[in-house]
């Protein structure tokens, strides 16, 4: 049993995943994808969930500051609806106020450049999201 995170933006997705004892939570990788390559992305995850045998995805859902969902907490919950009707896979939501600008302090933090920042942020926010539920689940 292995957990994949998601950190789901306009233009990427990033892709963390668990390790087998669901301990530690690993950057695997970001997707970049347009509304026409939308379909090819779910399937690449779908084939990522088979390949690690991933039972549970844990979905950021990005909450407004006073707690409100707004148009990127829609886009999240129909990108869940559309992920669950492709593959077979439990998909929890997991509020991620603020992951971005903790995976943006990280980045600083190692002194990587603006552009490498770019590459891997949603990577790193994935991993905080799937980190912070592990935790919460005492996994």
């Amino acid at each position: 049993m292995r957990y994949l995170g998601l950190d789901l933006g306009t233009k990427t997705v990033g892709v963390a995943i668990s390790d087998k004892t669901n301990t530690i939570a690993s950057n695997l990788k970001v997707i970049k994808y347009t509304s026409q390559t939308k379909e090819a992305m779910l399937q690449e995850i779908c084939d990522l969930i088979n390949t690690y045998h991933i039972t549970h995805v844990v979905l950021g859902l990005p909450k407004n500051m006073d707690n409100s969902l707004g148009f990127a907490s829609q886009r999240s919950l129909d990108f869940q609806k559309e992920l669950a009707q492709k593959c077979d896979v439990q998909i929890e939501l997991l509020d991620e106020r603020l992951t971005t600008v903790q995976a943006e302090n990280i980045l600083l933090d190692a002194d990587l450049s603006r552009k490498k920042r770019k590459k891997v942020i949603d990577g790193v926010a994935a991993t905080i999201i799937l980190d912070t539920y592990l935790r919460m689940k005492g996994k």
